[in-house]
């Protein structure tokens, strides 16, 4: 069946902002390129970069999509001319570099992945972002090992529910920050061995008394500001700690003796930019690795809400308030 779609419903960034900002219009279909896709969107996640990128802070790529969305999950309706590994009507879901919040998005072949097997549009579009995300900062750059102890700051995040279940099922001890006595419940029944309430408690002294001071060995951060000296501090001899967001602020005063005296690793990286043939050898990861915890239940994104295309502005709202446990998605019908 040849696709005839000219146009279709997006949600466009009417210049920087609030959520107001983001409208809901028609544009045109995008063309795809010989080694590309073209899904039917039925469901995309919203992720903070996606708020980022509406306050003006997080440009698109080159190249990319000035619409926001960075993940999608669909069926397949078009294939460029390079591409065998797909059919028309295949269900994928897929890391993308921009143009999620639309009917209609491309993508690259070899970025694409299945839906899993009993997975629905809804937790499919759940998967991409937090999945490519956490498996290469923390299996890849950080390379978490069974036994290890891994923190997780913004436990109850999209990465945050994330990393929880992956770094539990591959063997490591997991602690968890976040922010109120429910979403520390929620870190605990994730898988966590423990979750430290930053309001209430002192994150150090509680991974400190947990390790039984011998330190952390992989912390995933996503607030810096302040946190930095003190996940040095906690970090263990060897330590990695990989930074994928600045939250609390891009500046931080720290102690550069813990680096050279504990051999620490601070590292960091953003995934939107990185070309496809990197994305694909996460994808392929992922495929090999995940996709069966994830079509066996041992591991499951976790929902928050769910919102029509029409109402972004309102996910967005829910995004900013951190009042969230786990992904945000936009419905498209």
């Amino acid at each position: 069946m040849t696709f005839s779609e000219k146009t279709m419903r997006a949600i466009e960034i009417a210049g920087k902002g609030g959520p107001e900002v983001l409208k809901l219009v028609e544009v045109d279909v995008p063309d795809i390129k010989d080694n590309e896709i073209l899904v039917r969107v039925r469901a995309a996640g919203v992720n903070r970069p996606d708020v980022f990128q509406r306050q003006g802070s997080y440009p698109p790529p080159e190249g990319a999509s000035p619409l926001p969305g960075l993940e999608v999950a669909g069926e397949i309706v078009k294939l460029g001319v390079a591409v065998k590994q797909w059919n028309i009507g295949d269900k994928v879901t897929a890391l993308i570099a921009g143009g999620g919040y639309a009917e209609y998005a491309t993508v690259a072949a070899d970025n694409a992945l299945p839906v899993p097997e009993g997975y629905d549009f809804i937790k499919a579009a759940a998967l991409p972002e937090t999945f490519f995300t956490v498996w290469s900062n923390v299996f890849d750059r950080g390379h978490l090992k069974s036994g290890e102890v891994f923190l997780v700051h913004g436990g109850t995040s999209g990465i945050g529910t994330t990393a929880i279940q992956l770094a539990k099922a591959f063997g490591a001890k997991v602690l968890a920050t976040a922010g109120t006595a429910e979403k520390c419940e929620a870190c605990l029944k994730l898988g966590a061995d423990l979750a430290i309430n930053y309001r209430t408690e002192d994150f150090v002294s509680k991974a400190q008394e947990f390790t039984g001071k011998k330190g952390v060995n992989v912390i995933l951060d996503m607030v810096g500001g302040d946190y930095t000296n003190k996940n040095y501090k906690i970090a263990a001899p060897d330590g990695r700690i990989v930074q994928i967001a600045n939250l609390s602020g891009s500046m931080a005063t720290v102690n550069l003796n813990y680096i050279y005296v504990k051999r620490l690793i601070h590292t960091g990286s953003t995934l939107r930019a990185r070309d496809t043939v990197f994305k694909a050898a996460i994808a392929a990861q992922l495929k090999e690795k995940v996709w069966p915890l994830l079509e066996t239940g041992k591991i499951q994104p976790v929902i928050d809400k769910v919102f029509p295309l029409e109402e972004a502005a309102k996910a967005h709202e829910r995004m900013e308030s951190s009042a969230h446990i786990g992904k945000i998605i936009l419905e498209i019908d």
